[in-house]
């Protein structure tokens, strides 16, 4: 994929990230916090996620990783083979630059492939902005998700 950035035309790649290498996904896990966990905690949880049927991704713009996702592969009662996407980051200079457009593309043929039937994500209440980028790819509010700390 091709965009527009720094008054030049770059490429963006989506490469999936091993186990071994998912030190480079921890500085953008932070920014997605106001409060973020400590470092060792996000490590500790990362690598557990990828022995549970997650995959993860880094959004590569002329080969500089400018943001990370996450896809976690299952199947439920009321949706088939799902893919659900998590964790979405890219760098805020980048936003609104296609980046995001060209990633959901990418997403939808990778989950395709993979026998999804669907594919879920969740978006904080007061990110207004990615409720609308959501809505024009088609996604719907289908409900709320709960979260209780125990």
């Amino acid at each position: 994929m091709t965009i527009l950035a720094e008054n030049r035309i770059m490429q963006v790649a989506f490469n999936k990230i091993l186990k071994e290498d998912s030190a480079a996904v921890l500085p953008f896990l932070k920014k997605l916090y106001k409060q973020p966990p400590s470092e060792e905690i996000l490590k500790e949880r990362l690598l557990e996620m990828f022995d549970q049927n997650y995959e993860c991704f880094g959004i590569y713009l002329e080969n500089r990783l400018i943001g990370v996702f996450g896809l976690w592969f299952m199947t439920r009662h009321y949706a088939g083979r799902s893919c659900e996407v998590d964790h979405i980051f890219i760098e805020e200079e980048l936003q609104g630059k296609g980046i995001g457009k060209s990633l959901f593309e990418f997403i939808h043929q990778y989950a395709a492939s993979k026998d999804c039937e669907t594919i879920e994500l969740n978006s904080y209440v007061e990110n207004f902005g990615s409720h609308k980028f959501y809505m024009n790819l088609g996604y719907i509010i289908r409900g709320y998700h709960f979260l209780k700390k125990l």
